[in-house]
Order: structure tokens, then C-alpha cells, then sequence
């Protein structure tokens, strides 16, 4: 017998929110840039034409306005493709929006290899790294649909700029309907003793896997979801490396300045551990499809598995 593991994708999930959003609360703005089919703010734009904002292909214009309209008293949504928006426009974000601690609410879609076919220039990879350079900015990388949808809702009710990094294929459904997204803490979506794995985005599926093939040999692994990058658990951390000893971390997304990199400072500054990182080598990556790309860049559950055991070889040591 076939079971059919649930699928959905965070930038329809998105499109579905943002529309909630713009009834619920007439400062709620859309700002665009010639990919509104693809970032999936189309139905928001024919319920509130009015509000709705489109500037083609010309990003640092798009968060210019974004940051007037936050100054106006509005909440804008600035939605493009994760690689536009940080790499066309990072001045101006820096400078308009992260430097003014501007109410604006940047979520962008197709962010890291997950763009699959379209190949590098499309992949960013290093997106992560840029926007949690910010100060001011709140990073949030969503696990599925359930989470973008709390997420999404949470940037529109907290003031402060934030970043919400969503991909383009549908993907695993992992959390439970009652899942409660907090800003700034990690969620523990699976308790053990023996080691800690701490994953974010699309990598949240493939560390659960990973714990529960780990488990047949015996091996009982913690997983926190660490969909909160900027503010950062920094407890959450603290314990991991307390209570289990070791840590894996799992990401898609280069080593330098995402995840693994938060969780590694934490560990030097604070509570001392082998941490192991499942993540992007240093490199650009190729064309192909997100599965393809996955096993061929080593981000799949045995991947996270071997990097276990490799982290509980050095906390025996």
C-alpha cells in the first residue's frame, strides 16, 4: 500500500494570507515587481487594486516605495524572487528600510537551489547571510505552509522589517494543524537525549526523517525547528548542547552566515559541543531538479544521519 505524503506550496499559502490580510486591515499594501503570477499576489491585486503596486523589474524602486509607505503609516508587503530582492536592492534595503527600522514585510519566494531548473544566477544561496547581517530585521524561514501562513500573519501584526524566505515547489507538510509559530524561539518537534538536530526551511522534513531512522539504531535525536534566525534561540541552543552533548545543523543554504553559523557562535560563546553541519558547500551550484539538486549537494535525511553520527564520534571522543 502507497501512502501520499501531504504536499503544498509556501508561496500559495502566501497569496491566500495576503489576501485574508488585506480584509482584515486596510493598511495592508502589496508592493511588486513583474513576477506578481509567480510570488502569487495576482488575487490580492484584483481585490484591491488600490493597493496593489507594481513596478517591474526594478527592485531598488520597489523598496524605496516600500519604505515610503511604511513612513505613511501603511504595512507593506514586498514580495519578488529571494535572489532579486537581496542581490538588486541590498543598499536600499540597508539604508531605507534596516537603518529606519521601517514596518516593512519583505517575503520573497524561489529562495535557494529549490528554483531547481533555472539554474544559478536564479539560486540564492546566500541570501541568509545577507539579511541577517541586519540589525533590525527579523528573519524567518518557514518549515511548510502551516508555518508561512503563521509566520506571514506574525510579520503583519509586530512592527519592525522583516524577511520570510519561501521556495517555489510544493514540499512536505510536517507540522501539526495546532503548530504555534513564535518569533525569536524554536520549536521542539521531536525529543532524545543522545544528540540535537536543529533544522530550518525545507530541511525540517529531511531532519525529522533522519531522527527516525537514527532511532531504529538506537540513536534518540531532538529536533528543533529553528525557523526564527534573527531573533535567535539562543536558549534553545544552550540546552541542546547541555542536555545531548552534540549537534547537527541542517540547512539549504551556504555554511557562512546561515544557520549553522548561528548555532556554532552560540556553542563557542556559551555551552561548548561538536556541531556538525549539513548544509551548501562553498560553491555555486548547478541546474537541475530540487530532488537532483538535494542528493547531489548532500541536504537528503542520510546525509543529516551520517553527519549524526560523525557528531556523536566526536562527543565520545
Amino acid at each position: 500500500m502507497t501512502t501520499t505524503i501531504a504536499k503544498a506550496a509556501m508561496r500559495d499559502k502566501y497569496g491566500e494570507v495576503l489576501v485574508k490580510l488585506g480584509e482584515e486591515n486596510p493598511n495592508v499594501v502589496f508592493v511588486g515587481g513583474d513576477l506578481n503570477k509567480s510570488v502569487m499576489s495576482v488575487a490580492f491585486g484584483k481585490k484591491f487594486p488600490e493597493r496593489f503596486f507594481d513596478f517591474g523589474a526594478a527592485e531598488a524602486n520597489m523598496m524605496n516605495v516600500a519604505a515610503g509607505l511604511a513612513a505613511s503609516g501603511k504595512i507593506p508587503f514586498v514580495s519578488t524572487f529571494a535572489v532579486f530582492a537581496t542581490g538588486n536592492a541590498f543598499e536600499q534595503i540597508r539604508v531605507g528600510i534596516a537603518q529606519s527600522n521601517l514596518n516593512v514585510k519583505i517575503v520573497v519566494t524561489h529562495a535557494g537551489i529549490m528554483t531547481g531548473e533555472d539554474g544559478i544566477s536564479a539560486q540564492s544561496i546566500e541570501d541568509l547571510a545577507l539579511m541577517c547581517s541586519f540589525p533590525t530585521f527579523n528573519v524567518i524561514v518557514p518549515a511548510d505552509v502551516i508555518e508561512t501562513e503563521q509566520a506571514v500573519r506574525t510579520a503583519a501584526n509586530t512592527f519592525g522589517p522583516f524577511y520570510i524566505r519561501l521556495v517555489r515547489p510544493a514540499t512536505k507538510i510536517v507540522l501539526p494543524q495546532n503548530y504555534q509559530f513564535r518569533l525569536g524561539k524554536a520549536a521542539t518537534l521531536r525529543e532524545g537525549k543522545d544528540l540535537t538536530i536543529i533544522a530550518c526551511g525545507v530541511l525540517v522534513p529531511a531532519a525529522l526523517d533522519a531522527a527516525e531512522s537514527l532511532a531504529k539504531a538506537g540513536i534518540q535525536a531532538r529536533v528543533l525547528n529553528m525557523a526564527s534566525l534573527r531573533p535567535f534561540d539562543e536558549e534553545a541552543v544552550i540546552a541542546a548542547a547541555k542536555d545531548t552533548g552534540a549537534i547537527v545543523t541542517a540547512e539549504e543554504h551556504l555554511k557562512h552566515g546561515g544557520l549553522g553559523a548561528a548555532v556554532a557562535r552560540v556553542v563557542a560563546e556559551k555551552r561548548l559541543a561538536p556541531v556538525e553541519m549539513v548544509a551548501l558547500p562553498d560553491g555555486y551550484c548547478e541546474s537541475g531538479t530540487p530532488d537532483e539538486l538535494l542528493v547531489k549537494y548532500h541536504l537528503t535525511p542520510a546525509d543529516i544521519e551520517a553527519a549524526a553520527k560523525r557528531a556523536l564520534t566526536r562527543k565520545k571522543a
